[in-house]
This record gives structure tokens, C-alpha cells and sequence, in this order.
């Protein structure tokens, strides 16, 4: 209730600390596409990179016979969001007038 009322935080100081949160914390896993991503930072996705580069170099420059090359499974990585498309149909943005029209309806 402070919040509304004017007494909290105020939001460029909010918006700097939302910013400021590490890229492993739930908050920005949430914005990536969900709880999968908890945990996934820079460094996560790099090794995991890293990963399949050095699988893939051993598949290329193995001495395998004809045909017998092996497959390695790539390393496991979070779902992305789906990308929104040219094609798909737009949500309309929400103003402030409609929000206070819900608060409105009880």
C-alpha cells in the first residue's frame, strides 16, 4: 500500500536495483523464459558452448572408419521463449485507463 500511495521506493531506484540482479537469480531466469533458466548465467551457457565445440572437433578430426561416426548428444540447455513473429497476431498494449478500470470492477 505504501507503493501506491507514493511512500515506497522510488521506481528509478527500483528499476537500478532490478538491474543490478545477477543473471543467475530467479528474477531474470523468469524473464527468459522460466524457471528452467534458473542458475543458467554467462558462464553456464559458455561451458555448455564449450561442450559441444569439443565434441564437435572430435567428431571431425577422429579417425573413424567409413560411415562409423558417432553422434554425441549436444548438452542439455533450457527451453528459449518462443520468438514472437511478423505473423503472429499482436497483443494490444494495456493503458493506464484500462488497469484502473480493473481495479474499478469488483
Amino acid at each position: 500500500m505504501d507503493v501506491i500511495e507514493g511512500r515506497g521506493p522510488s521506481p528509478a531506484l527500483v528499476l537500478a536495483y532490478a538491474q543490478r540482479l545477477p543473471d543467475t537469480s530467479l528474477t531474470v531466469a523468469l524473464a527468459s523464459g522460466g524457471r528452467d533458466h534458473f542458475g543458467w548465467g554467462q558462464d553456464r551457457l559458455l561451458l555448455a558452448d564449450l561442450f559441444d565445440a569439443i565434441n564437435t572437433n572430435t567428431r571431425a578430426t577422429g579417425n573413424w572408419a567409413k560411415g562409423k561416426t558417432p553422434k554425441f548428444p549436444e548438452y542439455p540447455r533450457p527451453k528459449s521463449k518462443p520468438e514472437a513473429t511478423g505473423s503472429d497476431k499482436q497483443k494490444k498494449p494495456v493503458s493506464v485507463a484500462d488497469i484502473y478500470r480493473k481495479f474499478q470492477r469488483r
